[in-house]
């Protein structure tokens, strides 16, 4: 049975280019990757909906904290069986976004801090009362919020199809959960976190996930 490895970060803050690094030097290392992204954008009902909302659809969801919560909480859930599934096949899958995400953009919308009251709701919907597999390591991406905005508004900019949503261009929230992320690797939230910024030596963290790997 594999492990999970679930990696965190704004937008922007360069999670893809990450993890399609690591899975490639861990393939070629002879190991099995599974990679699954979250929210599941055109597989997931729940996703779609939650970005719908985000661009102004379906009245006033977006404005209601819990219930995006819930919505983002239900595409995981909806992943459920895929997610087995993968872990059974390899020997590491690695996780674009996970739980802490919306523990992170919740409390920062909430404005409050990783001990507030809506982390740990979030943490009791998914991992509890959904039965969401905690991660065996939490990554935290973190090159700065200034650098992964700038990095987001390109990407806007260069591509159509990943224009800002309204989470997005709220520099405000996103400092904010910039903040929450940084207090939930400081407590290490559901498990082991490990942060990693731009100027780190990836084979540390290659290092790792071999030490995860092996238990």
């Amino acid at each position: 049975m594999g492990v999970l490895l679930a990696v965190e970060g704004l937008d922007g803050a360069g999670k893809r280019t990450l993890i399609d690094g690591v899975r490639a030097e861990l393939s070629a290392k002879g190991l099995r990757v599974g990679t699954l992204a979250f929210p599941q954008y055109g597989r997931s009902v729940h996703a779609d909906l939650a970005a719908e909302a985000l661009r102004g659809g379906h009245g006033d969801l977006a404005g209601s904290i819990n219930a995006m919560a819930i919505l983002f909480a239900l595409d995981r859930a909806d992943a459920a069986a895929e997610l087995a599934n993968l872990v059974d096949a390899d020997d590491i899958v690695i996780l674009d976004r996970y739980v802490a995400s919306n523990a992170a953009y919740s409390a920062a919308r909430a404005e409050q801090d990783a001990d507030g009251e809506i982390v740990a709701w979030v943490g009791e919907l998914e991992f509890g009362r959904l039965g969401l597999r905690p991660p065996a390591l939490t990554v935290l991406l973190d090159p700065g919020d200034e650098v992964a905005a700038e990095r987001a508004r390109r990407r806007g900019e260069l591509d159509a199809g990943r224009a800002l949503d309204a989470y997005e261009r709220d520099g405000g929230l996103q400092q904010r959960t910039g903040a929450v992320y940084r207090q939930l690797a400081d407590r290490d939230w559901y498990g082991p976190w490990w942060t990693y910024r731009s100027d780190d030596d990836r084979a540390a963290l290659l290092t790792r996930c071999a030490e995860i790997i092996g238990g």
